[in-house]
């Protein structure tokens, strides 16, 4: 998907293509993931979708839950979420930034070995 080593810079219509797909999986996992939590919310701890919607974009956001938990199943279904949308969070600043990062470098590199 990306230019190899020895390869020139790849145009600018393809970078912004590369950068928009990225961006789209990144929407996808946000996505999935609240679904999980809307989900995981409505089932252990028996909130209706909206209240399950607010509290699993809450925690994937990073902000907290807004209602506070009464079932032992419930807080640790809230504490592994927490857990998961941290580390899903990273990956998708990873993976959204992953294009830029490597057209920085590679044009680094072309411009390095110019010099040489």
């Amino acid at each position: 998907m990306t230019e190899k080593f020895h390869e020139p810079l790849a145009p600018r219509h393809r970078f912004i293509l590369r950068l928009l797909t990225s961006t789209g999986i990144g929407l996808c996992l946000i996505t999935i993931a609240l679904f999980i939590g809307m989900l995981g919310y409505h089932l252990t701890e028996e909130m209706s979708w909206i209240d399950a919607f607010a509290n699993a974009s809450m925690i994937l956001s990073g902000m907290g839950p807004l209602t506070p938990l009464h079932t032992s199943v419930g807080k640790l279904f809230a504490g592994f979420y927490a857990l998961f949308s941290g580390l899903l969070f990273i990956l998708i600043i990873g993976l959204i930034f992953a294009p830029v990062v490597h057209r920085f470098f590679h044009k680094w590199h072309i411009s390095d070995t110019r010099a040489s």
